[in-house]
Formats: C-alpha cells, structure tokens, sequence
C-alpha cells in the first residue's frame, strides 16, 4: 500500500507540472492560470486519460487541506485594518449589500426554481433549501489575490479601488464564518437532525471554540516567523501548522462523538483566517509571514487547482454548463443590486452607482475550497454542485478583471499613463540645452552605454556629431514633444533656466511621465517649490561638489551606495502623498524585506527614522533596496 501511494503521489506531481507548463499556454491567449490547471486536471482524470483514477482521489484528500490552509492564511492576511480605515463607511455598506442581497436574492431564486435544475429536482424541498443556501454562500465569495493583481497591473489607487480592496478582503473573511453556519445548517438537514435551540447551541460553541484555536494559532505562527530559521523551512512550519488544523478537528469530531455522542465541528478554514488577521495585525512578523505565503501559494496553486480538475467529470461538466451560464447572470444581477445599495447607503459619488458591482465578479481559491468542501461531505449531490459552481469560476476568471479594469479606467484612478515605460534594451537619456556641460554630459554617457540626445533652440543649434544627435526645436511646447518619443527614455536633465527648466518638468510630468527628471536648479527661489512639488531632482551647482566631497571624507561607503556604484542596491528619496498613511509608524507599513528607511525629512528637518516613527503627509522620506522594491514602495507612499 506505501509503495501504491507513492507511486500515486509521484504520478500527480509529474501531472501537476505538466498541467502548469500547460496553464502557462493558456496565459498566452489570455486566460487564466486556474483555468488551465483544471482542464489540465479534467484530461488527466477519470474523464479522459485516467492517469488519476477516481478512486485513488480521497488518497490525495490531504493536499486539498494543506492548500485550503494556505488558501485561508492569504485571505486573512489580506485583512489589514490600518489600511482600511479612510473608507471604513462606504466599505461597510457595500460589504452589507453585497453580502446580504447576494446571498438572499440568489438562495431564493435557486430555492424557486430548482425544478429546472437536473441534480436539484429529484431532492426533497428541505434539501433544496440548503443547497440554495450553499450556492448563495458561494456567490458572495471574491478573489483577493485577483483583485490585488489587477490594482498592481493598473497602478490603481482611490477611494473607488480602496473601497473595492476592502469590501473584497473582508467578504471573503465574513463568507467563511457564513459559510460555517450554512454548512451546519446543511449537515442537520441532511442527518435529519433537529434545529432547535440546542443546534444553535452547539453552532455557538463550535465557532467560538473555532475563533479562540485560531487566536491561538495566530500566537503559535509568531514562533517559527521570530526564530532566525531558513524560510524554506518557516515554509514548512507555516504550512504543517495550517494542516495540523485540519488534523485537529478530524480528532475533536471523533473524540467528541466517543465522549458526549456529539459530533464537535471545528472548522479549519477560520481557524486558519483568524490566525492568518492576527498575525497579520498583532504582531511584528506580518511582512515576513505574508512573502512566506507568496513563495507557497503559487506551488499550493497549481496542485489544488490540477487535483480539483481531476476530481471532476466532463461529462457532467458538460450536462451542467447551461446552468452555470443562468446562475452566472443571476449571480452578476444581484452583485449589481448589491453594489447599487451600497453606494447609496454610504452615500458614495453618484458616478459609482452603476459600476460599483464590476470589482467583484472574479472569483477563485476560497470560492473553490469551500466548493470542495461541500462536495466531499454531500457525495450524493456535491459533486454536481461543485462541477457547476467550478463552470462559473472558470467564467468569472475571464470576465472578472477586464471589468474590474474597466470600472477603475472609467472612475480615473489608473494611473498606467504615469508608469515609467518597460525597459526596452536601450538606455535613453535626453538632454535639454546646449553648452558645455551638456556635451559634457552626453559624452560621459555614451561611455557608459547610454544614448544621449539634446534638444536646443534653434539659435543654439550647432551641427551634430558621430557620438549622439543634437536636435533643435523652435519652442518647447507640447507639441514639440509629441514626435519626440520622451516616453521612452529612462532619464531628463534640463541645463535650461529655471523658467524653461519648470515648462519642461511640468509638461513631461502631466503628460510622460518618465521617471527620472534631472534639474540644474540656477537660483530662483521662485521655481524651487514648484520644481520640488513635481517631485524633480534638483542639483545646485554651487553646493553639488562641496557636498559630495564632504559626505565621501566622512562616508565613503555610504556615499559610494548612494551614488550607485554598488550595482546591487538603488536609492531615491520618495514624498508621502498618500492620506491614508498620514499618522503610521513605520513598523506598521508593510515594506519589502529588502527596503530600508535611511531617513524622513519633515518641513526641512532630517528626522533618524525607527520604527516608531510617524510618517507625515509630505514627508520626504529616503529609501535603499533592490531597485523592484522601491518602484513598489515608492507607488505606496506616493498614491
């Protein structure tokens, strides 16, 4: 039997590869990567290939725990207060509409209309009542991590995407504790047990009992996360300590029923949430903790979402599908109504109204895990259940983030067009003004691998040579600059008067915005807010060298860092412009492991910054780290 299993274990790791290799093709063509880990499962199961018998899945039952573990631990994670509270209001009346219209509209209309549907019609009524229930609970369910990939893809930020953040990550938070209650619910009904007030009795205990193991567990997961350990091995810990939970209350439930004659329902997927919040909100190990999940999920991903494949038949895909397209609609329909009440109810910007559903249509780990959930315990009809509301995941994954892309484009908090261009394998440097140094200048980065171009007047303009282009321009207008490609290149420098270097700042900033702009700043105080309001870098030629010279005298390795000239780090000084962080510490912040805050400058004071240190609207605050981070943490604090 140990060799069997192995055997089996091995054969779906060589299937769960392959299904990702095979997903990645899907990506290409513009679907999901979930989407192709399931067909990638339905084709090695039962229905086509049969390399994963049916009969052979309950043995794998327990990669389906580990990975709703994983599944649980990213959603509460995601919950951070501190982040939330700008629009607590607006964010709690679309969580109420979308959780209380959804649920009841949709639970009622597949109560009334489960006739039409092949799997519910032969079920007695009381049935169908819980497994309308089940669907509703479903419905609610989003995709976090779909929303965060979309608001990172768009460089989102607003009070709209705020709003959609919050309501998603709190959803899924309150869709488990109602799905525990539906899940009881369904179990008495099924059993045939009484709902009475000791059910309700018992269904108190069990969550309370849930939410102090998952307290509990939030205090455990600080151990390994504070000792000094490798993180492939916190990895492991993380994720045995969310599969012990699983283990745990398979023991409670048969220790209880030997014992009082009573089944004790734990229910892991909120132990693991709560444990996931605490951690995530009450404790210093957050930031770690959740780059730990990052490094899981994607391998927990791709076997929970090939197993699931596996599990199911094309068959009875393919007799369902009608009905995942009609519970499709209706599920968009009553998201709709929902999103309608709550941006009235919060009394939201009218322009809201009629688009405030499009951030939540996606769905996909927590939506399918309780799906899994429902049809291990209900085989008679689970599996049914679980082949339609998969359709509609699969549905939802590809309509989902162009909608929520959309709604963000239309309500203007994308900030695409202020993103600093991919790198395109040339180092672009242009250079307004003719003189000495500029040549200068544009001869020493030619050196170094860049190719340089100055623009001049036309009453400066001298012929250009073989090393770089001089080019002239009758005036630096925007339309000047429409054929001048400034989106490409990686850095501007303006050897202008303050007043010439000012209308080119502010015309690239409003509509390039490259990321880099260079200012040889010529003494008008004038110009100097201005300059600094567009966030450009100044240099004061009659301050330049002796301050250079003085910081490598007194810190030349430090100076040497901050120069650039170790390859391995970047620096840049970021002005927080960000409401929302106005009041935080800086241990409260969720910055990169590999980021650190050098200083804060307030109102022309250098603060030395700790952790304690309370971050200020317009504080300008230095960073070092690799160079993907700080464009991250850069976006945070400035947006």
């Amino acid at each position: 039997m140990g060799l069997n299993f192995f055997i089996l274990l091995t054969g779906f790791t060589i299937v769960s590869i392959a299904g990702y290799q095979i997903a990645k093709v899907f990506q290409k063509i513009k679907f999901p990567l979930i989407t192709g880990l399931i067909i990638t499962g339905i084709i090695a199961g039962s229905s086509v290939l049969n390399f994963i018998p049916a009969n052979s899945l309950h043995r794998l039952h327990f990669l389906d725990d580990m990975a709703l573990s994983i599944i649980a631990f990213s959603a509460g994670s995601e919950l951070y207060l501190k982040e939330l509270r700008s629009r607590m209001t607006s964010i709690k009346w679309m969580t109420i509409g979308q959780l209380i219209i959804t649920f009841s509209i949709s639970s009622l209309v597949i109560y009334f209309t489960a006739s039409y549907i092949p799997f519910m019609a032969e079920l007695s009524p009381e049935i169908r009542a819980v497994v309308a229930l089940l669907f509703g609970t479903i419905f609610v369910a989003r995709s976090p991590s779909s929303a965060i990939a979309v608001i990172n893809e768009m460089r989102a930020n607003g009070p709209f995407t705020k709003t959609a953040m919050g309501v998603t990550v709190i959803k899924d938070v309150l869709v488990i504790i109602l799905f525990a209650i539906c899940f009881a619910i369904a179990k008495a009904v099924v059993n045939n047990e009484p709902l009475g007030v000791l059910f309700l009795f018992h269904l108190f205990i069990e969550l309370t009992f849930s939410f102090a193991i998952g307290v509990l567990l939030g205090k455990v997961l600080q151990v390994p996360l504070s000792l000094k350990l490798n993180k492939h091995l916190k990895a492991i810990i993380v994720l045995l300590l969310g599969y012990s939970m699983y283990l745990l209350a398979s023991v409670v439930k048969v220790a209880s029923h030997d014992f009082i004659q009573h089944d004790i329902t734990l229910e892991p997927l909120l132990i693991c949430i709560i444990g996931s919040f605490v951690v995530t909100n009450y404790s210093k190990n957050r930031v770690e903790f959740i780059e730990l999940l990052e490094d899981i999920s994607p391998t927990i991903y791709i076997v929970f979402f090939t197993l699931t494949g596996a599990s199911l038949s094309l068959q009875t895909l393919v007799n369902v599908f009608w009905v995942a397209i009609a519970f499709f609609a209706l599920r968009i329909i009553t998201i709709f109504l929902g999103g309608v009440f709550g941006v009235i109810a919060a009394k939201d910007d009218k322009k809201y109204t009629f688009i405030s559903w499009m951030p939540y249509v996606t769905q996909a780990g927590v939506a399918l895990g309780l799906t899994t959930i429902i049809a291990a315990e209900f085989p008679s009809w689970g599996y049914e259940f679980e082949t339609i509301i998969i359709a509609i995941i699969v549905i939802n994954q590809v309509v989902g983030p162009p909608l929520f892309k959309l709604a963000i484009n239309m309500v203007g908090e994308s900030h695409l067009k202020f993103k600093t261009p991919e790198y395109d394998g040339v180092k672009d440097a242009v250079i307004f003004g003719l003189e000495n140094q500029s040549i200068a200048l544009a001869v020493a980065l030619k050196q170094h691998g860049w190719v340089p171009r100055i623009f001049c007047k036309t009453e400066d303009f001298i012929e250009s040579n073989e090393a770089f282009d001089i080019i002239p321009l009758e005036d630096f207008s925007l339309n000047d600059f429409k054929n001048l490609n400034l989106e490409k290149a990686d850095a501007i420098v303006c050897l202008l008067s303050d007043a010439e270097n000012y209308k080119i700042s502010e015309l690239i900033y409003e509509h390039v915005g490259t990321k880099d702009i260079i200012v040889r700043f010529n003494g008008s105080r004038t110009f100097l807010k201005k300059f600094n309001d567009l966030g450009v870098r100044i240099i004061d030629p009659s301050l330049a060298m002796i301050n250079l010279l003085d910081h490598f005298v007194r810190s030349p390795n430090a100076t040497s860092m901050l120069l650039g000239l170790d390859s391995t780090q970047d620096s840049v000084d970021v002005e927080i412009r960000n409401e929302d962080l106005h009041g935080l510490t800086l241990r409260d912040l969720r910055f990169p492991t590999d980021v650190i805050v050098l200083s804060v400058m307030r109102k022309g004071r250098a603060i030395i910054s700790h952790g304690y240190t309370r971050l200020r609207k317009g504080d300008m605050v230095t960073l070092v780290g690799s160079t993907d981070s700080i464009e991250n943490v850069r976006f945070k604090l400035e947006s």
